[in-house]
């Protein structure tokens, strides 16, 4: 099973269809467990989610290995959605599923991770549980 891909990184997560279809959002996944986001335009970072700071945005993340290169994200967003995503390293492709107590939704879309090639993803020691 590959290292963990996420926690201490940045990815972008794109989307080609759903509610958010052709919009793209950066997540900075701690190594402390938290993750921040924020949508981006053309490329360039966009404002926090909330205006506050990062720290303010900072929301607690869990993820698990699903397979190799295959791996589950998921949290609980200050606005009271749940984004759980499931990205292949390999393919560069995720399913997201997000709801709240009103709604269920699913999307399609790539991850990127900042910084790298859309082929290159760099390694991170695997989180301690």
């Amino acid at each position: 099973m590959s290292k963990d891909p996420i926690r201490g990184k940045t990815l972008r997560f794109t989307f080609d269809d759903g509610p958010m279809a052709e919009k793209t959002f950066e997540h900075s996944f701690r190594v402390d467990g938290t993750v921040t986001f924020r949508m981006v335009t053309a490329g360039v970072s966009g404002k926090p989610s909330e205006a506050k700071g990062d720290d303010a945005t900072a929301t607690k993340y869990e993820m698990a290995a699903v397979g190799d290169d295959l791996w589950a994200v998921s949290y609980l967003s200050r606005q009271g959605y749940t984004l759980t995503t499931v990205l292949d390293f390999n393919t560069k492709k995720l399913v997201a599923f997000s709801s709240n107590e009103k709604m269920l939704g699913m999307q399609h879309g790539h991850v990127q991770e900042v910084g790298q090639s859309a082929r290159n993803v760099a390694d991170a020691p695997a989180p301690r549980h």
